[in-house]
Formats: C-alpha cells, sequence, structure tokens
C-alpha cells in the first residue's frame, strides 16, 4: 500500500512539472502571429484635436511571444503562426535591446511620417538629421567595443551628413584599410574614436556599424504620439496617410476601414516590411475594405540564394486569396499613390 500511495506521488508530481513545463517553460524560439489592426486615432493626435471623421485608417501588427512547448504545439495547429529561432527574430539582441532598437526604429518612422504628411500638406516642416544611432558593431569592426547600442554618430573624418545615405556612401567611398575617424555621442557626451575602413558582408567598404536615423522634427503643426509596447517601422505609411488626411479640405477615408503597412521613407518612398501574411490576417479581422502593402522588387543577390522570396505584394495577396477576403490588396511603391488611390477610388 506504501508503494502505491508513493508511485501515485510521484506520478502527480510529475504530471504537474510536466504540465509548467509545458506552458511555462521557455524554449530558444519565438511564435509570431498576427498582431492585431489598431486604429491610429489612438496612436496619435494632429493640433490636438479629435479626428471625429467616419471610417478609420489602422496600423497592423506582428505578436512576438518567447515560445514554450504549448504554444509551439498551438502554433503548428493553427494557421498564420510561424516558429522563428532566437537568433532569426531578435539577432542575437537581448529581449531589453531589441525592444530599445525597436523603439528606435519607431522614433525615425514617427518622424519621417510627420514629415511627409506636412510636406504633400504644403506646410512648413524640416526634419533635421542629428546623426544615426549605432544598432550593432560587426564582430571585424575596428569599432568593435568603442561604439555601442543607442551611441549617434554624428560625423565622420570631421564631415557631417544630411542623411544615413549619405554617411553610408562616403564611408563607402573610401578605400579598404584607410584610416578613419568617428564622432560619435555616448550619454550625453561628446566623443571621437580612430578605426579603419573593413569589408562589410554586402561586399561594400564601411565601418562596420548597424544603424538607423537619429532625426529631429521642427513644425508649426503639433502632432503628439502616443504609443507604448509598439516598435518598428512598419507603420509610417499609415501614420503618414493619418496625418496628411487632417490637413487637407478633402476626405480621403469615406467613412472606409483602411489598414496598410509599410516603412516610409524621406523620398516619400514606402519601404518593405516583414509579416505581411500576419498583418493581412490581422486587417481582415477588422473588417477592412482596403489594405496597402509595400510593392518593391526582390533584391537579386536575395533571389539568388532563396529563388522563391516573394514581394510584400506577392505575400499578401496569396494571404487574402486564402482568406477568401473582399479587401482589396493594394500595392503601392510610394505615399502619393496611396493618395491617389483613396481619392480616385
Amino acid at each position: 500500500m506504501k508503494r502505491i500511495k508513493k508511485f501515485r506521488w510521484w506520478l502527480g508530481v510529475s504530471l504537474v512539472l510536466s504540465i509548467l513545463f509545458t506552458l511555462f517553460y521557455p524554449l530558444p524560439y519565438y511564435i509570431e502571429t498576427p498582431g492585431g489592426a489598431y486604429d491610429v486615432r489612438t496612436a496619435l493626435t494632429v493640433n490636438n484635436k479629435d479626428d471625429e471623421a467616419q471610417g478609420s485608417y489602422n496600423f497592423t501588427a506582428v505578436s512576438v511571444s518567447r515560445a514554450t512547448l504549448a504554444r509551439v504545439l498551438y502554433a503548428l495547429a493553427t494557421p498564420f503562426s510561424e516558429i522563428a529561432s532566437e537568433e532569426g527574430t531578435t539577432g542575437g539582441y537581448s529581449e531589453e535591446e531589441f525592444m530599445r532598437i525597436n523603439q528606435f526604429y519607431m522614433e525615425t518612422s514617427q518622424n519621417g511620417a510627420i514629415y511627409q504628411a506636412l510636406t504633400l500638406a504644403n506646410q512648413p516642416v524640416s526634419l533635421n538629421f542629428l546623426g544615426v544611432y549605432v544598432l550593432d558593431v560587426a564582430s571585424d569592426s575596428t569599432f568593435k567595443g568603442i561604439l555601442n547600442l543607442a551611441d549617434t554618430v554624428t560625423g565622420v573624418n570631421n564631415q557631417t551628413f544630411k542623411s544615413s545615405s549619405e554617411l553610408i556612401d562616403y564611408v563607402g567611398g573610401l578605400n579598404l584599410g584607410d584610416k578613419v575617424s568617428v564622432q560619435y555621442t555616448s550619454d550625453g557626451k561628446e566623443k571621437s574614436a580612430q578605426g579603419k575602413i573593413i569589408k562589410l558582408s554586402n561586399g561594400r567598404n564601411g565601418i562596420g556599424i548597424g544603424l538607423v536615423d537619429h532625426t529631429e522634427i521642427a513644425a508649426d503643426v503639433d502632432v503628439q504620439f502616443k504609443l507604448e509596447g509598439v516598435g518598428g517601422p512598419s507603420a509610417g505609411l499609415m501614420f503618414t496617410l493619418a496625418i496628411y488626411d487632417q490637413l487637407i479640405d478633402d476626405d480621403l477615408r469615406q467613412g472606409r476601414v483602411i489598414a496598410g503597412t509599410g516603412t516610409i521613407e524621406q523620398d516619400g518612398s514606402v519601404g518593405d516590411i516583414g509579416g505581411a501574411a500576419f498583418k493581412v490576417a490581422a486587417a481582415d479581422a477588422i473588417g477592412a475594405d482596403v489594405f496597402f502593402v509595400p510593392n518593391n522588387p526582390v533584391d537579386k543577390n536575395v533571389l539568388k540564394t532563396y529563388p522563391d522570396t516573394k514581394t510584400n505584394y506577392e505575400e499578401a495577396l496569396e494571404t487574402a486569396q486564402q482568406l477568401g477576403t473582399k479587401m482589396k490588396i493594394v500595392p503601392v511603391k510610394t505615399v502619393q499613390e496611396a493618395i491617389d488611390y483613396l481619392k480616385t477610388n
């Protein structure tokens, strides 16, 4: 009898531990699922006024959560769920660093959206380039251990730039092995460091840092963002449309529920994003009428390695067909194309 009781006790303990492991023990993977579509009015205001027009602009998100065995099993049985490696999701960063990096991207996205919207609405605005946030330093960079996450590079060889692309072009034009000085700020202090030009993984010359613009907006129009727990640059297009629509006399929404995704660049182009399928599913779940998605060609070098790679538009269209949605999938390469569509449809 004692043996039976002891066996039952161990069986009970083992069962409890198994359940706890299945539900809570973190695995070295992440689960990506549709994260929802959110009315832009919950995220920003223009000149402290409520946007009361019918319809809505909605930015879409991908939900990323740490995998457990239970979540993995659920993802395997659920459409529009993907199991991704820890390295592939966070790039090797800690969760804290990953969130901080995404906040830098979101800041750039917000400023880019304000600049584009005001420019298109013929409102005075300037986008001041303060430098580039350091997001990563390559292992073979001579600045490894010197530049760190969140430092801002303000100049190279004492030259300043108006955009990150100018900085990249400048260092790309230097010769391999050339000595180079980098001016930067760290913890509010101005510093300078010496290094050399190296060959980057993309074949170009550079200093070996991952970067995103650090910018500042100067404008008479007051645009305030109130976002918490949301990061990344992919809401740029929808932010731009929402701000622009409040600055013009016309009503582009016309009562429609409009969703979409895409980064916004300084020249008004709409950049590619990740998770197009998840975002289409999120937009369909709220009954969106229109979904804007980037339509840029896949890089030839990517196609050589991954010949089955789809454009954002192709992925979105395929997902819409799987869902059987009536939502119109609209491909765009610039914010002006999105505006023109809303004006004529």
